[in-house]
């Protein structure tokens, strides 16, 4: 890699063989070959080597998604990089990668809700037992390990409280435990933050959101008695749409009750106490800036 990270990105995908430059965009489901041999070379060369983008079918991956892969694995610094569909998708293939019936994991308390969802209701199917732990007391961890825990699931900032946990102090109880962990690091990104350089064993990111290395996405905490100020205050910006998606062109806002939180073990707002959640687009920030002011005016 460049001495310069901002170097690198502007020049690793560059095709020469295309004469482009970026790599095109290579769409297929089947692959054709000009004769059987042909096919039989290329089956060859994967044997040889597999993450050599040698396909024989479009399932196995394109020219387009190795060089990704190999780009996210250079911005990684990790061994390999799996592509998914969706960021959640990547989450699923991480835990399942590795955990069988029989297995427990233990999965950081404010976590993305569907990763909640899949780790405290799906896994139950399949004989694995999720336990959570508090972000603010790591010694959680060390209470809810057995001979059974095979993972410690990290999602770092949490998920909506956006809670920073000590990475290092989690590592260390994991090798202590011999256990495998895996990080969302959906947030931070690899451009701030390399969690396998640091000794998580996978790291996780949604790629359609901030891998630009910054993110406009926040929590607010907003002390009042009355929540329907609260909810009058989200429902009167002008500027901010109101959706669950983040990393966008475009300014959201969500008010937070129970459904957004998840069943939260360790999240104890006190009544006067309320959860905004803002993705901060590319709008003028003294647009955005004004129509917070004003909205603000009516919490109570």
């Amino acid at each position: 890699m460049s001495k310069s990270f901002k170097t690198f990105l502007k020049h690793t995908a560059k095709d020469y063989h295309n004469q482009s430059v970026n790599p095109p965009v290579v769409r297929a489901s089947t692959i054709i070959f000009k004769s059987m041999q042909d096919i039989r070379k290329t089956q060859d060369k994967a044997k040889k080597d597999p993450t050599g983008g040698h396909y024989d079918y479009g399932r196995q991956g394109t020219s387009t998604t190795y060089i990704l892969s190999q780009i996210l694995k250079k911005i990684e610094e990790s061994h390999h990089v799996f592509l998914t569909p969706t960021g959640f998708g990547a989450v699923f293939l991480a835990i399942f990668s590795v955990t069988r019936p029989g297995d427990e994991i233990i999965v950081a308390d404010p976590t993305y809700s569907p990763t909640r969802l899949l780790t405290q209701e799906f896994l139950k199917e399949f004989n694995i037992k999720t336990t959570f732990y508090d972000p603010h007391n790591l010694k959680t961890i060390e209470k809810k390990i057995t001979k059974k825990t095979k993972l410690i699931f990290v999602e770092n900032p949490g998920s909506n409280s956006f809670d920073f946990q000590d990475l290092s102090k989690i590592l260390s109880i994991a090798k202590k435990n011999k256990i495998l962990t895996a990080i969302d690091n959906t947030w931070g990104t690899p451009y701030f933050f390399k969690p396998i350089k640091l000794g998580f064993d996978m790291s996780i990111v949604s790629a359609t959101k901030y891998y630009s290395g910054a993110s406009g996405f926040m929590g607010l905490k907003i002390k009042s008695k009355n929540k329907n100020s609260v909810i009058k205050f989200v429902n009167s910006l002008k500027l901010f749409g109101y959706g669950y998606s983040w990393g966008g062109f475009e300014s959201l806002a969500l008010y937070q009750d129970k459904r957004e939180q998840g069943n939260r073990q360790f999240l104890n707002l006190p009544k006067d106490e309320h959860l905004v959640r803002l993705h901060i687009g590319l709008e003028d920030p003294k647009d955005l800036i004004e129509d917070l002011k004003k909205s603000l005016k009516h919490i109570k």
